[in-house]
């Protein structure tokens, strides 16, 4: 019986927040119902993107490429996150802890020379691909797939 009343000791303060958290989102709410303006002009249903009014359909087709590129950010950046766990836990983990975060890198750095040579960080179209054989930069270099570092 002593715990229980206890228990609701602890809970008064909170009971106190919360309803007054209520309570000034409630006033607010109402302010703002009561007080704001009733204009009804005749754009202001229109969507618009940051000022701009939107132009056209939404439905549009956009390359895989955009979707595959983000993709692989997010996949590359979430690994970041591992790498600041080590980096945070570094003298605890020890020479084990090198090794095994030196081979997740060489992973990482594998998996990404991979995605390079297979070209899926290439974002050019069938068409510019076609123009660089016939592209020839200053000095006469010429860009060329055939070309190999």
């Amino acid at each position: 019986m002593d715990s229980s009343n206890a228990f609701l000791e602890g809970l008064g303060p909170f009971l106190i927040y919360a309803t007054l958290v209520v309570a000034v989102v409630g006033i607010m709410l109402g302010l703002s119902f009561f007080l704001g303006q009733r204009i009804n002009r005749q754009y202001k249903e229109t969507p618009f993107e940051s000022g701009i009014i939107s132009v056209g359909s939404s439905q549009f087709r956009i390359s895989v490429h955009f979707y595959l590129t983000a993709i692989l950010f997010i996949i590359f950046d979430l690994e970041v996150v591992f790498l600041f766990a080590w980096a945070v836990g570094v003298r605890e983990a020890g020479w084990p802890g090198f090794i095994e975060i030196a081979v997740f890198i060489m992973i990482l750095g594998v998996a990404l020379f991979y995605l390079w040579r297979i070209g899926a960080l290439d974002w050019r179209t069938e068409t510019q691909k076609r123009g660089l054989d016939k592209l020839v930069g200053p000095g006469g270099v010429v860009n060329k797939k055939e070309f190999k570092l």
